[in-house]
């Protein structure tokens, strides 16, 4: 074989996976990834691919375990969607192959994890053991198993995870108060910055889009917890305290999810925790400048691409709504009842339309962002949270 034929032909097999290649396929199938997306079945442990342009559902990855409480995040190509499971089962899963190409149990409970920003590491968050470990985004090789020990021999459940410029993450310590900043520059050796005494009981958290701010929601009491990551002495603020003060506190039914907090603008909407409220933030002082009645209790709160709008969804006994809030008007425009259970929403890249699971109708509606008319419904068992591959661009996702 003459040279030039070897390589033409060593190319070809090389890039099998990115045409897209599956068995018992004739020919590939040349495609991109830009438009993929991902639904989690979570109730039989399959992860559901889907095409946002055709919006339609295009194949399907089972046995990736406890799916009850899982998250995804992508590789910086869009290749290979990362999932987080319950049971503590990571998962790098092929987009184009359709199928697990790795898969470690990492822990005995985990609830999320983020990617760097360079992509080449992978982090879990857990709660039990309670820590972060860190693999290698290529192989998913343990690189770091980082403890998350507050006292001896005691180790705090882990949340809030998220990406920093730099191969940084930054989480919070449910129990121990406190949210660190890991430097994995060598991964093998990271340094990590303590931040003690930050509030009581940081059960969730964000890094606004700039990457500046990371947010910790406090449930031990009113208020959050805020890190200035570009200050030379970063330390934490004290934000929006006693935001229920002078009022009866109300049963929570369901814990709202920080990641979907929206920052559009100038401002920032987050979920009031057990109220019937949205609270506007001006994102310059981080003080409150007003709050929209929504019809239950917040659990996402999620801003359209161009910021013009902020969807709501809630807990139950409400957790049949959607909400629209425009941001001009600072009101509540539009309520959708799309289906029983609404668990989750996501924007496809620009806008134009919004992905909802449904999870006790089987279902996940696609819905018009301009016109709220369904555009399409796609059946499937017990659909929780949805990702698309545009998610691999944003800090903090």
């Amino acid at each position: 074989m003459k040279r030039r034929e070897w390589l033409a032909a060593a190319a070809t097999l090389s890039s099998i996976g990115a045409l897209g290649l599956l068995p018992g396929c004739a020919s590939p199938v040349l495609r991109g990834t830009g438009d993929l997306g991902v639904v989690i079945g979570r109730a039989n442990g399959t992860l559901y691919l889907v095409d946002t342009t055709a919006q339609a559902l295009i194949g399907e990855v089972p046995g990736l375990g406890d799916l009850s409480h899982a998250s995804v995040v992508f590789s910086r190509d869009g290749l290979f969607a990362y999932v987080f499971g319950r049971d503590g089962g990571l998962t790098q899963a092929n987009l184009l192959e359709r199928r697990i190409t790795r898969r470690v149990m990492q822990a005995g409970n985990s609830i999320g994890g983020a990617i760097s920003a360079d992509g080449t590491l992978v982090a879990a968050q857990n709660y039990t053991p309670g820590g972060v470990k860190v693999f290698d985004a290529r192989t998913l090789e343990l690189l770091a198993d980082i403890p998350a020990e507050y006292a001896p021999g005691k180790l705090s459940r882990v949340v809030g995870l998220v990406d920093l410029p730099g191969r940084r993450f930054a989480y919070s310590l449910f129990d121990a108060n406190a949210i660190w900043v890991t430097d994995c520059s060598d991964p093998r050796h990271p340094k990590t910055q303590k931040f003690d005494n930050i509030g009581r009981q940081p059960y969730d958290a964000l890094v606004t889009p700039n990457g500046r701010h990371y947010i910790a929601g406090l449930f031990g009491e009113d208020g959050l917890a805020q890190l200035d990551l570009w200050a030379a002495e970063p330390k934490v603020q004290r934000i929006l305290g006693g935001y229920g003060k002078g009022q009866a506190p109300l049963p929570v039914y369901k814990m709202p999810h920080l990641r979907g907090w929206a920052v559009a603008g100038r401002r920032a909407y987050l979920p009031a925790i057990g109220r019937h409220e949205v609270l506007v933030v001006d994102t310059e002082t981080w003080a409150e400048v007003g709050r929209i009645p929504v019809a239950g209790q917040p659990v996402f709160v999620i801003a359209r691409p161009d910021g013009r709008q902020v969807w709501v969804n809630f807990a139950v006994p409400d957790y049949h709504r959607v909400q629209v809030i425009d941001t001009q008007s600072q009101q509540v425009v539009q309520t959708l009842e799309p289906g029983k259970a609404v668990l989750h929403m996501e924007f496809t890249p620009r806008g134009e339309a919004v992905w909802i699971s449904s999870r006790d109708d089987n279902r996940v509606s696609v819905i018009d962002t301009q016109n709220f008319a369904t555009r399409a419904r796609l059946d499937m068992p017990a659909p929780s949270g949805i990702f698309f591959t545009a998610r691999a661009a944003r800090v903090g996702f």
